[in-house]
């Protein structure tokens, strides 16, 4: 496979990470979700510009314009070195987009992770929904596994588990683990929040702890919202059961930063919720139950 053939588009690109999985991480964010999540953290990573223009007006620094694009279609330019990065241009699309993505062969980001490679562990790529753009992904690990200067990384992919059996085979080979989310553990309320069932993210879990590749399965607690308390004897039964025993069931209390909506309304979830339901799941014999980084320093 010629590895400079892929594109991705990126919303955004972290030079440094210590939560996006083991070790120090550069973090690459694809646009694009196919999940619509109502507790969304990072809404404006959901959908794909499609150059309305609604956000130019808006912008404070005049980073914004309209101009010709490929085939004569207008198109919006986005003018970093203006940018003030106020994001009054996300808080009014109407698409839950951004202008400020841009395109990245495979040959361009290996250039970034090539400036960072000294100080960072390994490559984690998110979103959005990472998986959407697979071949990038595929291409991308494929030449960090086979460059020299880069093999040291490790290479992870943050998911909601949405993508296919075929697709996990296709990209497994140049893997060193991924993180899901479950959202849910009841299809209605895992649809209710998502818009999507959780038939294939089972699936996902499932496949991935069988070639031992689940390096973390992530629940998000939102108390009266999710499900995970008031199912927990089934979702332990569940997680004992996962074929690889070094998963991490890492647990996040659902806070409002980043979230717009009616997700603005929900309760929060306290450090003591969070750790009395940790301590339920490792009396009901769950393993390498995991609190949130901002709870075990408080």
């Amino acid at each position: 496979m010629n590895s400079r053939l892929a594109t991705a588009t990126v919303s955004k690109i972290l030079p440094f990470s210590c939560v996006d999985g083991p070790g120090n991480r550069l973090v690459i964010f694809l646009q694009g979700c196919n999940f619509n999540c109502k507790n969304c953290h990072n809404p404006h990573t959901i959908g794909l510009c499609d150059h309305c223009g609604d956000c130019i007006e808006h912008c404070p620094a005049n980073a914004l314009s309209m101009v010709a694009g490929a085939k004569d279609k207008n198109q919006i330019r986005w003018n970093a070195d203006a940018c003030t990065h106020c994001d009054t241009c996300l808080a009014v699309c109407p698409n839950q987009s951004s202008p400020k993505t841009q395109q990245y062969t495979v040959d361009d980001m290996l250039a970034v992770i090539r400036k960072n490679s000294l100080f960072i562990t390994g490559i984690t790529v998110t979103g959005g929904e990472a998986t959407l753009q697979l071949n990038f992904i595929i291409e991308l690990f494929q030449a960090i596994k086979s460059n020299s200067d880069l093999q040291h990384l490790s290479c992870m992919i943050d998911s909601n588990g949405s993508l296919s059996e075929t697709g996990w085979k296709k990209v497994i080979p140049y893997i060193d683990g991924a993180m899901i989310d479950l959202k849910a553990w009841q299809e209605d309320t895992h649809r209710w929040i998502t818009g999507r069932d959780n038939h294939r993210v089972f699936q996902s879990i499932h496949l991935l702890s069988h070639h031992n590749k689940l390096h973390e399965l992530r629940l998000l607690v939102i108390p009266t919202i999710t499900d995970f308390e008031s199912e927990i004897a089934a979702l332990a039964d569940y997680l004992v059961m996962l074929p690889d025993e070094n998963t991490r069931i890492r647990l996040n209390a659902f806070q409002h930063h980043g979230v717009t909506g009616e997700a603005l309304s929900w309760p929060t979830c306290s450090k003591e919720e969070i750790t009395a339901f940790a301590e339920q799941l490792t009396q009901l014999s769950v393993r390498n139950v995991v609190l949130p980084a901002i709870i075990l320093e408080s």
